[in-house]
């Protein structure tokens, strides 16, 4: 899709309610409930963090949505595909600003490059007792994005068709730990399936776009 034609639709979900639980139940992992009932901590303990679901017009004025894969390390996200984000650090005047000075470090876009278009639905992850509060945004122009050797594996640009596109539905196995192997619902995007919170909120933001295409 042409980025013109994108902020446009961008302009008209700034008002819209939520999808919410609607959308996350779609890619929720089966044991998801069982992980947060059996959390020892209790949920108003969690930690916070932010991540954003950037938009940017390419080099051809289409639009695509920036990803990353994680390093592989010794913890719950290791090697897994998610949005550029972190947790909130003393500095941020707020939760977006987390959500756009991570974006800045992990990918390179500049802040002066990122507009906040709405909050979405904030997603509880048990495993490392986080709340996780997801943005929506875009880019005034095509940015050049260089990834945070650190933390990142590698950058994935992510065309907004393709991201639309239902055929990416498919399931992945998973064993969580100390409970059985489970299918879950994941998405294929540029050959890596994405599952878990990551999809989930991937989930919000595709059933916010569709409701005014």
């Amino acid at each position: 899709m042409n980025f013109e034609s994108f902020k446009k639709l961008l302009s008209k979900i700034q008002h819209l309610d939520l999808p919410a639980e609607k959308s996350h139940i779609k890619m929720m992992p089966p044991y998801r409930n069982e992980l947060v009932a059996n959390h020892k901590e209790p949920l108003h303990t969690a930690r916070k963090a932010a991540v954003l679901a950037l938009f940017y017009p390419d080099e051809f004025n289409e639009t695509k949505l920036v990803l990353i894969l994680r390093k592989t390390y010794k913890g719950v996200h290791s090697a897994q595909v998610g949005f550029p984000g972190g947790k909130v650090e003393k500095e941020d005047k707020s939760l977006a600003d987390t959500a756009l000075r991570e974006t800045f470090e992990e990918v390179g876009v500049a802040l002066n490059n990122m507009v906040i278009v709405k909050a979405l639905t904030k997603v509880y992850i048990p495993p490392s007792h986080y709340n996780v509060y997801p943005f929506i945004g875009y880019c005034l122009q095509t940015p050049i994005l260089k990834k945070q050797d650190e933390e990142v594996e590698a950058i994935l640009e992510v065309d907004f068709n393709h991201f639309l596109d239902d055929s990416n539905l498919k399931s992945k196995k998973v064993k969580p730990e100390q409970l059985k192997e489970f299918d879950v619902p994941a998405l294929e995007l540029n050959n890596h399936l994405v599952w878990g919170a990551t999809a989930m909120m991937l989930s919000e933001v595709k059933d916010l776009i569709k409701t005014v295409l």
